[in-house]
């Protein structure tokens, strides 16, 4: 408990301190250009970085010492938000932790590829002379035979010797949490190569990176960043032309001016020719009628954005985008965008709100994911609070091949924050379920949505038998079975009365009030696993302040239908045990 209210009181402390700068340095680009001035004066003279700040900035916060490029990742997301004419307050940056698991799961299987150590020969000290002379030989053919294949894919710049497959790209890069997490894995596994090794494998780490992003300021904060992160290892001289172990600060320059670029990478063509190998990002959640928030013209602006989004073609003139459809989240765009953006049995992993996995104007993308791809996996945190703080949506990880098609997709969760491992990705006890496409696809009639599993295992195979239970039962949306014998579908309303334009006719119920019942989500009421319908005109015992009463009288021109109707209320909670509420509506009220 004690840790607990540590973080929380560490996390409120940062939170106050990005207020109390933004009293001191309301210019959000001079908050971000003085806190990298700052950190590489840091850097440069091995103090704290709370040492080199402005003297009229602010006191640092602990919280906030131990990671300089979270702070870099969080102002850029305030500057963001504001110049788009959102609130700072409800800005947040992509945790590193989270990056730093996502990597080390797609990046385990090099692992071994790069491991020092030597390969298994014969030992001769234990065989008669005679033998020695062949025993060497097959030594030696040991020792060339790996040397070769693991040099191989290096000499084709198809990886680094630590095992990061080039190119390596972010079409969202924003505040540099990506490239940075990955070259403190490259770091780490190139422990026991000599430092001409290691600078000339991070040159080419350096070199392979496809790094993009369609803020300036953004670009510019990412190449700062990366290079203060190599200067802090060591890597990188900032004072000088550099030696033997270190790239000089020029060269540096030259090569991510070269590798981090200001683009549009859902609407421009891509700045390079070589097709990513792996592509890792958490791109904007954001929908694109919030956009231009802030801006006098912004609904022009809005409405500009998506007829460009929806005109964009590719070479060949096909469009670019085939999931545009309802209130368009960014996020599924750079998530289309990047399957065509990497080659052929390349991977993608991304962040993600969970909402893809069940939302229906995600259906064409999940279709394009499964059918036209290899949907490997899928990591859902439903509760994203201390996962992903300041989300205020579940959260998701997908990892594709491209290429082929889906025939099993292993969905890891609901996952928790001490689920996530810095080495593994994830913890070899997380719960999973295995997707298989024939079972998969008829629970979801080929929409591809994926189920809210329970945690507790007893609950979860409880689920998955009803859902399976129900997958062989007809739909409303079916005719000719027992649900509904006629020759017509059965059409699915959302309410007869919209709240919002008709709220002159809906008013309170009172006993002698003329008017007709208005039925709305408080009248569901759900007693001893039952649900019935509680409403003042059919239980005269129901409270005179309570809120069945309030917003229960319709006096508007739409009539009452005249037949009774099945009702469904949908739950949005997602810690509701029953998300649907099922009653029979009387022929006297509308909906």
């Amino acid at each position: 408990v004690s840790g607990r209210v540590a973080r929380n009181t560490m996390a409120s402390d940062a939170s106050g301190w990005y207020a109390r700068l933004d009293h001191v340095c309301p210019d959000r680009v001079e908050q971000l250009s003085g806190w990298l001035d700052s950190w590489e004066e840091a850097v440069t003279h091995g103090t704290p970085v709370a040492a080199t700040m402005p003297n009229h900035w602010p006191t640092l916060p602990a919280g906030l010492l131990s990671e300089p490029g979270a702070v870099v990742e969080h102002l850029l997301s305030r500057y963001e938000a504001d110049n788009d004419g959102r609130s700072p307050r409800g800005a947040y940056s992509t945790p590193s932790k989270l990056v730093q698991a996502v990597l080390a799961d797609e990046l385990k299987s090099t692992r071994n590829k790069t491991s020092k150590r030597p390969p298994a020969t014969l030992s001769l000290a234990a065989m008669p002379p005679g033998f020695r002379e062949y025993a060497e030989r097959l030594n030696e053919a040991a020792r060339g035979g790996c040397e070769e294949s693991g040099d191989e894919a290096v000499e084709a710049g198809e990886r680094t010797r630590s095992g990061i497959p080039l190119p390596f790209a972010d079409p969202a890069v924003g505040g540099g949490v990506v490239p940075c997490r990955a070259i403190k894995i490259h770091i780490l596994r190139s422990e026991g190569f000599s430092p001409s090794e290691i600078r000339a494998d991070t040159l080419r780490l350096l070199r392979g990176m496809q790094m993009v992003d369609s803020s300036e300021v953004a670009v510019a904060c990412t190449r700062r960043r990366v290079l203060l992160t190599l200067a802090k290892v060591g890597l990188v001289n900032l004072l000088g032309e550099g030696d033997e172990a270190r790239i000089g600060r020029s060269e540096a320059e030259l090569i991510l001016e070269e590798s981090i670029c200001c683009a549009d990478s859902l609407r421009g063509d891509w700045p390079w020719t070589e097709s990513p190998r792996l592509l890792v990002s958490r791109p904007p959640w954001l929908r694109i009628k919030d956009r231009f928030r802030g801006y006098p013209d912004g609904s022009e602006l809005r409405k500009q954005l998506s007829r460009s989004l929806r005109g964009t073609t590719e070479s060949d003139g096909s469009p670019r985008f085939a999931a545009l459809r309802g209130n368009v989240n960014l996020y599924r765009l750079f998530l289309e965008r990047s399957m065509k953006l990497v080659r052929e049995g390349g991977r993608i992993r991304m962040i993600i709100p969970d909402a893809l996995l069940r939302e229906k104007s995600s259906v064409a993308l999940r279709k394009l994911m499964v059918e036209g791809n290899q949907w490997v996996s899928s990591w859902s945190f439903p509760e994203p609070q201390r996962v992903f703080p300041g989300a205020s949506q579940g959260v998701l990880v997908v990892g594709l091949t491209i290429g082929g098609s889906t025939e099993v997709m292993t969905s890891f969760g609901p996952l928790e924050i001490h689920d996530l491992s810095a080495n593994t990705g994830l913890d070899s006890k997380t719960p999973f379920l295995e997707m298989e496409r024939g079972p998969w696809s008829v629970w979801t009639d080929m929409t591809w949505a994926v189920p809210r599993i329970p945690r507790d295992r007893y609950t979860r195979n409880a689920v998955l038998k009803a859902i399976g239970d129900l997958a062989d039962q007809p739909r409303l949306g079916e005719e000719g079975n027992w649900l509904n014998p006629t020759d017509e579908p059965i059409r699915v309303r959302v309410g007869e009365i919209d709240q919002t334009n008709w709220s002159a006719g809906i008013s309170d119920w009172c006993t002698d009030s003329q008017g007709v019942p208005f039925i709305r989500g408080a009248h569901f009421c759900l007693e001893d696993r039952e649900v019935r319908i509680s409403h003042p005109a059919y239980d005269v015992n129901i409270d005179g302040g309570s809120i069945e009463r309030s917003q229960a009288l319709w006096k508007g021109p739409i009539e009452p239908r005249g037949i009774s109707r099945v009702a469904c209320q949908a739950i949005v909670n997602a810690q509701k045990e029953r998300r649907l509420r099922w009653a029979v509506v009387a022929p006297d009220c509308v909906l």
